[in-house]
């Protein structure tokens, strides 16, 4: 099958093919260097101490796995916009619909964290901004006012999102780099890691669990961002993969030095009640001031700016992206299908992103509170890829030239271990999502009837429901924070199992839509006649 241009994509012609393998990389690096490096070292070590490590390398291997999936799919379908585009292509609007909405409300909780973590570091300085917990009301305005920087930047073209990120990025990977050389060099303790409870004074559950709740899928997870501007890349094969796997090997590395240098820089005296005891507003910016190390306490204060808002940049360029596809896919309204004609950038995506995005700082004012709701949805949301592409490969849209080697093991894996990601974040933060997930549900229900799609636009999506179904109530009954009444590994064991055998299921359902809606790839834009 070859991909033919969709008759609509006038639009998409007005997106400009300037990205090379370092704007890409500078792109995924410059999104996964953002708060998360602030913050995250910290609520993984309160939650599981030394354990924490652990955590890091299976969520490094969780995004390696996701991200390979996704470099097939945009080599074989390059489309800014496209994580919420290829569901569509193989398992139709239903699944496309709860997929791209929880992935848009991910997404769009992220400028607003960025904006959050910046402030709260910045309140070092800057009194009245940051209290107890959370941002106070001049916090949460400066907060408003940062995210109206971040969508002026993306407003004018993506080659001033390039330019202005590349910089950015530079910096970024310097800072934390020569943080944990001096955090390491002056005042590392290695008892810390062996005594205080000893390495999982918590359990290894606690590890586990930590993956998404303390922000490591957050802090991983930009490397999507690449994908979204895979429609904007001059050689996607060329410089996709490439790019891909060299994000995620620098920061699996660069988050494990992170957490290293935390916990053998904290001093003894703190950890008497434990690594729950643990607690900074500026986590290492704090440390170095305990090490006497006051220019690198300036020099983290004043990156804490920079850091957070260039990936809060990336972030609002990739949304906007969303906000098109999603818009394409007929479950955002059409007139989000719009790129400004001067600017190559879907500027009415960015602004109702940016309007809307601002509702995430009312009821969840901090950086740890938005990340562990967010977290959550974006493990989710990454099961979909691996369904597409072996219905790719199924029905001949990914010819063996597109094709990676070892995607039939690594895309199952992916799926399986985003599963179990999902499962570990532990049943009282997972209902969390319930409310989100309902609304997208609601909506999708209201546009199904409203554009008389048909019964064949539910059947490919039908897996996903039973696979959200199945990890609600595993969540309930097991042993992270639910019942108990599944012990554990065995609790572990079978949801990897069972989402397993819903894999294939998706897998036949995407395979099954695709030989039923020949035109799909070709004809996505358009009115879907009724049918069954």
């Amino acid at each position: 099958m070859t991909l033919a241009l969709e008759p609509t994509l006038n639009e998409d012609a007005k997106f400009r093919k300037t990205l090379g393998f370092w704007s890409l990389v500078a792109t995924g690096l410059g999104s996964v260097i953002g708060s998360g490096w602030l913050f995250s070292a910290m609520y993984a070590a309160q939650s599981a101490g030394p354990a924490s490590l652990i955590a890091w390398v299976i969520g490094g291997v969780l995004m390696l796995t996701v991200a390979l999936v996704f470099a097939e799919l945009a080599i074989a379908h390059p489309e800014s916009g496209g994580l919420v585009r290829y569901p569509l292509y193989s398992n139709g609007r239903f699944a496309a619909g709860i997929v791209g909405w929880s992935m848009w409300v991910c997404y769009l909780g992220n400028p607003p964290t960025e904006a959050a973590g910046a402030l709260q570091y910045a309140s070092s300085y800057l009194p009245g901004i940051y209290q107890g917990d959370q941002l106070t009301g001049l916090g949460i305005l400066l907060a408003i006012v940062l995210m109206a920087v971040f969508v002026g930047i993306n407003y004018f073209g993506v080659q001033l999102f390039a330019k202005t990120n590349n910089v950015v990025t530079a910096i970024k990977v310097l800072v934390p780099t020569v943080t944990v050389v001096l955090l390491i060099v002056s005042g590392f303790d290695g008892s810390n890691i062996s005594q205080h409870g000893g390495f999982a004074p918590y359990g290894y559950g606690a590890a586990l669990g930590t993956i998404a709740s303390a922000g490591m899928v957050f802090a991983y997870t930009g490397f999507r961002n690449i994908v979204e501007l895979s429609g904007e890349v001059r050689h996607p094969r060329k410089h996709i993969p490439k790019a891909l796997v060299t994000t995620l090997l620098v920061t699996i590395v660069l988050y494990l030095a992170l957490q290293v240098a935390f916990l053998g820089a904290v001093p003894s005296s703190m950890l008497v009640g434990g690594w729950h005891g643990v607690n900074f507003d500026s986590p290492f910016a704090q440390l170095a001031m305990l090490l006497g190390l006051s220019w690198l306490y300036w020099t983290l204060i004043a990156d804490s700016m920079i850091s957070p808002s260039g990936a809060a940049i990336a972030w609002t360029a990739s949304n906007a992206r969303n906000a098109y596809g999603l818009a394409k896919n007929r479950f955002f309204p059409g007139w989000l299908r719009t790129v400004n004609d001067r600017w190559g950038v879907p500027t009415r995506g960015l602004i109702t992103n940016f309007v809307v995005g601002i509702l995430f700082l009312l009821p969840l004012p901090s950086w740890h509170e938005i990340v562990s709701v967010t977290s959550t949805l974006v493990a989710f949301t990454f099961s979909v890829g691996s369904i597409s592409l072996l219905a790719f490969r199924r029905t001949g849209v990914t010819g063996p030239a597109n094709r990676l080697p070892g995607m039939a093991v690594i895309a199952p894996l992916a799926f399986v271990i985003s599963a179990l990601v999902i499962y570990w974040v532990g049943w009282p933060d997972l209902t969390r999502t319930i409310p989100i997930v309902a609304v997208g549900l609601v909506w999708f229900a209201v546009t199904w009837v409203r554009q008389n799609q048909g019964v064949g636009e539910l059947s490919g999506g039908v897996w996903l429901i039973a696979h959200l179904a199945f990890l609600y109530l595993m969540s309930a009954l097991g042993s992270f924070e639910g019942a108990g009444l599944i012990p554990a590994p065995w609790d572990s064991v079978i949801v990897a199992v069972v989402s397993l055998g819903i894999y294939f299921w998706g897998v036949a359902s995407g395979t099954a839509y695709l030989r039923a809606h020949p035109g799909v790839l070709h004809h996505a834009d358009q009115p879907v006649e009724a049918a069954g």
